[in-house]
């Protein structure tokens, strides 16, 4: 379920280089990478992210602003979006400069409404 779901958002965002579902932890549970996306590391770029994502979650808490929905990483050759699926588990799609960010973000909230009820403890 989570390869197909992952194939969906890639095969519908224009200019994707894969997308994964990773553990607050860093290890990912599923991933779909095309070449470009192998050739830029993005499995272990996903990983590295995942303090991005721990830290940007506590400093919303701490000052009061609530819980982190969506975290967005512009870098020179590549935009990496990342939406949180509960409190242990987000979604990663990176993208190309020039691929649809617009369209990356709604098959992300998508995938968050879907893959909630499959992480709900």
């Amino acid at each position: 379920m989570f390869k197909t779901l992952l194939e969906s958002i890639v095969e519908s965002t224009d200019g994707s280089l894969g997308a994964l579902i990773m553990g607050l932890d860093g290890i990912a549970v599923e991933k779909v990478i095309g070449e470009a996306g192998n050739e830029a590391n993005l499995d272990v770029a996903a990983a590295e992210f995942t303090s991005l994502v721990r830290s940007a979650q506590r400093t919303g808490n701490d000052i009061g602003l609530g819980s982190l929905r969506e975290l967005m990483v512009s870098l020179d050759t590549a935009i990496v979006i990342m939406r949180l699926i509960g409190r242990d588990y987000f979604v990663v799609l990176a993208l190309t400069r020039e691929g649809n960010i617009g369209r990356g973000r709604y098959e992300l909230r998508k995938a968050e409404l879907q893959l909630t009820k499959e992480f709900a403890l």
